[in-house]
């Protein structure tokens, strides 16, 4: 299973979610906004980490489904 899924631009336009590490896209989208809510059921059904990427590629959020190992108090 994938610890974490991308939202990236697709070079032919609209774009993709893809799993870490995955060649292929498992949903391709139009706009950015049906690709990272795509992204986001995705990632809560699975429990992974969801990257969301800016135009050029670099990441600009980042949404945690998984479990956070860290116990924070406050």
């Amino acid at each position: 299973m994938a610890k974490s899924h991308h939202v990236v631009p697709n070079k032919a336009g609209g774009w993709d979610v893809k799993a870490g590490g995955a060649q292929r896209a498992s949903v391709h989208a139009d706009t950015k906004q049906a690709a990272v809510d795509a992204g986001r059921a995705i990632s809560r059904n699975q429990g992974t980490e969801l990257y969301i990427h800016n135009k050029n590629g670099q990441i600009g959020q980042k949404d945690s489904h998984g479990h956070d190992p860290r116990s924070i108090k406050g």
